[in-house]
């Protein structure tokens, strides 16, 4: 059988399981909330999947914003953009990165990883990674980047990024670097220089790394996910894993800040408290409703349960070996995000240009399901808060992701908002930046 053929014959064999499994709540905010229930644990032979079709994005088509909105494209044409950081000056950083099969990783063998593997690269989540990141330059305040400018490259899977004083500081794969930056510029030379190591390869299961600085500026927050769904590589390989590292610049000293969450990616600081929140991917493999990813603040020395539990106190019977101890320690988050929805991206809404329902809320990028029926996520989320709270009122506020026939379009990864006070969004498999702004009083809106 030719390699077509096979992977012709496993899509067929793929759709048809798909249509024996059970289906999860077609309810899009089923597991949203402070206390989502929580069903069941459900078993099947192949994991849960739903085959979307990458189609893109038509010539002048764009995702759905609320009326009052306009949607813009402020740059396409990049090659897998997962990460922004907006600098002081208003120029926008771009991080280009993707994931890359390790031939390590025991969780992607077998029948079950075939699957895996096949599904991640059809939905665009696996091709050779760029590596590199651009910088994006907005002149004459259009809300459109007319200048792109290739601001560094020969980086290990850059993701996160920030700046603390004339230092701008880069999550690689597998440790933080750093470059000397001054207002305006356009290019840093060399790959940087070695700030502290994190957990990477060779297996390096969940890749991403993302780096924050307190609001002080005195500290560094970087963010490291598992190495497996649920320590299927042996816990030896978990070791510093599912867990956000803390990194004091003073004394050049890194120590875990907070542990046992699977995957966390963004980081932001709630606006009138100061408290740390992130937003974590759950485990796969127990339902299509179970468990639902989250937005939990982030307690000092917080265990948040994986892999021997989640949302609190609820045991993963599959950790192995069993550990009681930890689960009776196991923080649960704050809100629910639903079940697989690939919660990624995190911004608290500081600007002024939005309406003020908007102001001091969250802001979420919702990567979408690829092992869930139906599809969730695929959508920027909108949590708003109040007195330092999630408030349980969840809005779709950049949705058109998925077409009306479940194709992808897109994929939305990181949000930041700009300058002006407009939200970026980082759309890896369309590879665009979306520009999403307050419409002017009676102009009509673009999308």
């Amino acid at each position: 059988m030719t390699r077509h053929a096979l992977f012709a014959a496993s899509l067929a064999a793929l759709a048809l399981a798909a249509c024996t499994m059970p289906k999860g709540s077609s309810n899009p905010w089923a597991g949203y909330g402070p206390n989502p229930p929580l069903p069941a644990p459900v078993k099947t032979a192949i994991p849960t999947v739903g085959i979307p079709k990458v189609v893109g994005w038509a010539p002048g088509a764009a995702p759905k914003a609320p009326p009052g909105f306009t949607v813009t494209r402020y740059a396409e044409g990049l090659d897998h953009p997962r990460w922004l950081y907006v600098l002081p000056n208003g120029d926008v950083l771009v991080a280009e990165s993707a994931s890359e099969p390790s031939a390590a990783d025991k969780s992607n063998q077998g029948i079950k990883g075939f699957f895996q593997k096949l599904l991640m690269k059809k939905v665009g989540s696996t091709q050779a990674s760029p590596n590199r990141i651009f910088l994006l330059r907005d002149s004459d305040g259009d809300g459109v980047a007319e200048s792109r400018m290739l601001f560094a490259q020969g980086l290990t899977r850059p993701f996160g990024m920030t700046l603390v004083g004339s230092t701008l500081y880069v999550a690689n794969d597998n440790g933080v670097v750093s470059f000397p930056y001054a207002a305006g510029q356009t290019t840093v030379t060399g790959t940087g220089a070695k700030v502290f190591d994190l957990p990477g390869g060779p297996i390096n299961h969940h890749w991403t790394k993302n780096v924050v600085a307190s609001r002080d500026g005195t500290k560094l927050y970087a963010t490291v996910g598992s190495n497996s769904n649920v320590g299927d590589n042996g816990l030896e390989n978990e070791a510093g894993r599912a867990a956000i590292w803390e990194y004091d610049i003073a004394t050049a000293k890194p120590r875990i800040f907070a542990s046992g969450i699977r995957n966390p990616n963004g980081i932001d600081f709630e606006p009138t408290t100061g408290v740390m929140w992130t937003v974590s991917n759950e485990r796969d493999e127990i339902g299509n409703d179970l468990p639902p990813d989250f937005l939990t603040s982030v307690k000092d020395g917080a265990f948040y349960g994986w892999p021997w539990s989640y949302w609190g106190h609820n045991v993963d019977v599959r950790a192995k070996p069993a550990n009681p101890e930890m689960v009776a320690k196991a923080v649960a988050p704050d809100f629910g995000l639903g079940a697989h929805t690939a919660a990624l991206g995190l911004v608290f809404y500081t600007g002024a240009s939005f309406p003020a329902s908007y102001r001091g809320g969250a802001f979420i990028g919702q990567h979408g399901s690829w092992n869930r029926q139906p599809l969730n996520g695929y959508q920027v989320v909108f949590i708003p808060f109040s007195g330092g709270r999630p408030q349980n009122a969840p809005q779709a506020f950049l949705t058109g992701f998925l077409d009306k026939h479940d194709r992808i379009q897109g994929r939305p990864v990181g949000v930041v908002m700009d300058k002006t006070g407009a939200l970026l969004v980082a759309d890896d498999v369309g590879g665009i930046v979306w520009r999403v702004s307050s419409t002017p009083a009676g102009s009509r809106p673009a999308n």
